[in-house]
């Protein structure tokens, strides 16, 4: 079994990542770190000191040997104690500490920090597991034993999801889309209140539309050896938040470089994925991409959780009246899951076995 660390563990997605790797079977939690308030306590006591009471997120019962578990102080932390890091933190947090734990040991983080590093790769489970072969070039430049490996924007892991098989079949020219996120993607310290959310949308996520519109682009870009070819289309993007607790929703308008019908659409989203299904990853669906044919779904509450959270449900595949080439359709995904905790998880089971060659 491999040793892992849960950096960041009090957070929303700490947890979500805590509640993953529990029974994993390459994988065992060793230890959990956090913020200098939160170190010496266990991991219980970190919990309820945050809030003032009990702030375990997940639905599951928390594990009695988590929860007696200390907590470590993340800048002390010792990264040569564990095998992976998996990163929780926020991103200026995970700029300054990431590096330092790279020098010796793999970081597979959900923190924007490293994102736009020329020298690193956005890996997306199916969708560009050939730009894994940019961490040596990481590794190389850096002087790093270890690397990072970050997580996209939860808001596009859906989007990209649904995009890949169409650019693969038809090309992409440009991209419009909308989303309409849930509420657990703004954390839960600060978050949102109840009398922000409750009865309203907010039009407005501050910092969340440029990386909608960039990052697609480096994901479904083309590895050349040395950095990330950028993929040739655009993209622009509305982001709103919606009274949901789980489950980001996006309504994409996507004109393609060759002509296409919604059942052309349909027949490739739904063959797409199936080699990298074959891996028997543990945290990987068997199914990439799931069409509904039914015109109100996609849903969070019925939706979100399929494959165990990291299946993209796609509905309402249609022609666009105004797009030249246009296909319009909506996307849902799991933002904790697929997005950001159980997506990492996937990323690291993908390089211990293909890329550190460790099970």
């Amino acid at each position: 079994m491999l040793r892992i660390a849960i950096i960041g563990a009090t957070g929303i997605v700490g947890q979500q990542a805590i509640v993953s790797l529990i029974g994993h079977p390459w994988f065992k939690i060793t230890k959990l770190a956090a913020s200098e308030r939160s170190a010496g306590k266990n991991y219980r006591d970190a919990l309820k000191d945050v809030s003032g009471s009990s702030r375990w997120w997940c639905m599951e019962e928390l594990p009695e040997e988590i929860g007696n578990m200390q907590v470590e102080d993340a800048s002390a932390f010792d990264p040569t104690s564990v095998d992976i890091i998996f990163s929780t933190m926020d991103a200026g947090a995970a700029k300054e500490l990431e590096p330092k734990y790279a020098k010796t040991t793999p970081v597979i983080s959900t923190a924007s920090a490293f994102r736009y590093e020329s020298d690193t790769p956005i890996l997306v489970g199916g969708v560009n597991m050939d730009h894994a072969a940019l961490l040596a070039v990481q590794q190389k430049n850096r002087g790093w034993k270890g690397f990072v490996s970050p997580k996209p924007n939860c808001t596009i892991s859906g989007l990209v999801v649904s995009l890949k098989p169409i650019q693969d079949a038809f090309g992409v020219k440009q991209v419009v889309m909308t989303s309409l996120q849930a509420m657990s993607g703004a954390g839960r310290t600060p978050g949102l209140s109840a009398m922000d959310m409750m009865e309203n949308v907010v039009p407005y996520i501050p910092g969340e539309e440029p990386k909608v519109e960039t990052e697609p682009q480096k994901i479904l870009g083309k590895f050349t050896g040395e950095t990330i070819q950028d993929a040739n289309f655009g993209i622009t993007a509305t982001c709103t938040r919606v009274p949901v607790i789980d489950g980001h929703m996006v309504c994409a308008f996507v004109q393609t470089v060759k002509p296409c019908t919604p059942e052309d659409v349909k027949k490739v989203m739904m063959d797409y994925g199936k080699d990298f299904a074959e891996l028997h990853l543990p945290s990987s669906p068997a199914q990439l991409i799931d069409v509904t044919d039914d015109p109100f779904r996609p849903q969070p509450r019925m939706d979100r959780e399929k494959g165990g959270g990291m299946t993209v449900t796609v509905g309402r595949i249609r022609k666009d009246p105004i797009l030249e080439n246009g296909i319009k359709y909506v996307c849902l995904a799991h933002n904790t899951k697929l997005g950001a905790a159980k997506g990492a998880l996937q990323t690291a089971e993908y390089l211990v076995k293909n890329y550190l060659k460790l099970i």
